[in-house]
């Protein structure tokens, strides 16, 4: 089993814009990072949608989907997503929200379910790696919660899409706590027009 976190980002190191809310979740100016995932094959399955383009990055997506067993997230990623998955989340495996305002677990469509972790980042890992089996487990964000398991040593792989845009300002992930010097070993570089995929391996 791999811990992993796998994040979109500008070339100037953005995984978001500016004015980040529950109503503008990627920020503003942040379309770029994300509309090349739009029309991949993968992607559109995930969503309930027939059709989309296959290529190298909908085959890269496809194998992250297929390795992931569980997700963590904050419950920042979890608030601003909510609407926009719906009652079929892209999930489709068991995802646990760090939260200091727990709720009952809220099972949806598709095999995704929602469990709401009160006691900490260790907590929701070892839920996480409880039901992922032998998969891998995501670190999913936001920004905060990635920092908080890098700080830790908690991640074993990151895996990043450069998008080749700048977006200026925004949210950034390498900043502040948790991203303090630390040795990498490179996985694969895949380059493609759409963009730049990084996979890392932590050394420990």
């Amino acid at each position: 089993m791999t811990v992993t976190a796998d994040m979109a980002v500008s070339l100037d190191g953005y995984i978001a814009g500016t004015g980040v809310s529950v109503d503008n979740p990627g920020g503003d100016g942040a379309k770029p990072l994300f509309a090349w995932i739009h029309e991949l094959a993968s992607w559109r399955e995930r969503q309930g949608m027939d059709g989309g383009v296959e290529n190298r990055d909908s085959e890269l997506l496809r194998e992250w989907f297929d390795a992931t067993g569980a997700v963590v997230m904050g419950r920042m990623m979890y608030d601003t997503g909510e609407e926009f998955w719906g009652a079929n989340p892209p999930f489709r495996a068991p995802v646990f929200v760090l939260t200091h305002r727990p709720r009952p677990t809220l099972v949806k469509e598709g095999g995704t379910t929602f469990t709401f972790v009160a006691d900490g980042i260790h907590s929701a890992l070892e839920q996480a790696k409880a039901a992922a089996g032998s998969r891998n487990v995501d670190i999913a964000g936001g920004a905060s919660t990635v920092r908080q398991y890098l700080g830790e040593g908690l991640i074993d792989e990151l895996q990043l899409h450069v998008v080749p845009a700048l977006l200026g300002d925004g949210l950034r992930l390498f900043e502040g706590p948790g991203t303090g010097p630390r040795a990498l070993e490179p996985v694969r570089v895949v380059d493609t027009p759409l963009a730049t995929h990084l996979k890392y391996r932590f050394v420990k």
